[in-house]
């Protein structure tokens, strides 16, 4: 196969994948949190062999892992007291699974039999002091913009929001988690605000993102017809040099 078959195939490859990230995009638009994602790609020169000085190098297409937006999605109204809304981009509520700590810009929370604010999920909301306890007896809950908890009058505790210097220090982890993989130190999301009674939809654009869907087709097809040409002219350079042998 020549080298320009090679290259589109690594081409073809990446396209695959980055079909699978705006496909998931679109599924998410409605996904409250959600971040856009984007395939990032570079080009990878391809060492000639030893003894051939005719031919130049070839450039390889290849898959550097995805990049995600983290731009402020739509604050959309609920009017459900439990509902929280980050306004402020790079912060995140932090969650607890037992296990560690998780972050998430998911804010439609809930309360579990002991009373503790958690995640649809069951996840423990973190405070200043740990987890955050609600009592029912106490009235409504409200929470100020600095994440304050007050429930008749009585101040209950604090929801904090926390970022980091360097975002690429999430990993994503599933249903709307992100995980600090590489222990960068986390500090307080100070210019952030919490709305109470609203969630974050998804930055997610649809027009934008099918818009994506037809150009990767279109790209693929493109693809797909230079490598049957390229094949088809290697085969017949092989017919021609086989009839004048």
């Amino acid at each position: 196969m020549e080298n320009a078959a090679y290259i589109g195939l690594s081409r073809q490859m990446t396209l695959r994948r980055e079909l699978d990230v705006v496909a998931n995009n679109i599924a998410n638009a409605d996904t409250t949190g959600f971040k856009v994602e984007q395939l990032l790609t570079s080009a990878e020169l391809g060492r000639r062999a030893r003894n051939d000085q005719v031919r130049p190098s070839a450039s390889f297409v290849l898959d550097n892992g995805v990049g995600r937006d983290f731009a402020q999605g739509a604050v959309q109204q609920t009017g459900r007291v439990l509902d929280f809304a980050i306004e402020g981009e790079g912060a995140f509520f932090a969650v607890n699974d037992g296990a560690g700590t998780a972050y998430t810009r998911d804010g439609a929370f809930t309360t579990d039999p002991e009373g503790r604010l958690v995640t649809q999920g069951g996840l423990a909301v973190q405070g200043d002091a740990g987890d955050i306890i609600l009592n029912p007896e106490l009235g409504a809950v409200a929470v100020g913009q600095d994440g304050t908890i007050s429930q008749n009058g009585q101040l209950v505790g604090r929801m904090t929001l926390v970022r980091f210097d360097t975002l690429g220090a999430l990993s994503k982890d599933g249903d709307g988690l992100y995980r600090n993989r590489s222990n960068a130190q986390t500090i307080e999301a100070t210019g952030a605000k919490i709305r109470q009674g609203a969630l974050e939809g998804s930055n997610v654009n649809p027009l934008i993102e099918i818009t994506n869907l037809i150009e990767i087709q279109r790209a693929y097809e493109s693809v797909s017809r230079m490598i049957d040409n390229t094949n088809d002219l290697s085969r017949r350079a092989v017919e021609r040099l086989g009839r004048v042998s």
